[in-house]
């Protein structure tokens, strides 16, 4: 089974569903998904910070839980943001990367372009690893 094909099958979960989060590649080196600027803004038209954060952290936690395999999760306990530019229309996609893939942590770097390949926030985002209790 592909990466892609195991998020796919495992789902993202309700809230990003809602904002309208879709994968397009998801590897444990690289995901990628995308977003719709419109239905995730804030009152003045702008992308809500809060959204690109979200993006990140599903981007972020399903690759960490890819990496730790069957019987092991992961969840995330550090998420830092800073956003550099404000997404107005279309749609905006995250980049994520490994910064570390340990056996009890992992790191991961988001990085969230508009359509025009302008970066508008970089998510950091620390998950731990630990054993799924039978």
């Amino acid at each position: 089974m592909t990466g892609l094909e195991w998020a796919t099958q495992r789902g993202m979960g309700a809230l990003a569903e809602k904002m309208g989060i879709e994968f397009t590649e998801f590897s444990v080196e690289r995901a990628v998904a995308t977003m719709p600027v419109e239905g995730n803004t804030q009152p003045v038209g702008l992308l809500h910070g809060g959204a690109y954060v979200v993006l990140g952290e599903s981007l972020g936690s399903m690759a960490a839980n890819l990496h730790a395999g069957p019987g092991r999760l992961a969840v995330g306990v550090d998420i830092n943001a800073t956003h550099t530019r404000s997404a107005t229309s279309g749609f905006v996609t995250g980049v994520c990367t490994p910064v570390h893939l340990g056996r009890s942590m992992t790191v991961h770097e988001i990085a969230v372009s508009d359509e025009q390949g302008r970066r508008c926030s970089t998510i950091r985002i620390t998950n731990l690893i630990k054993s799924v209790d039978a």
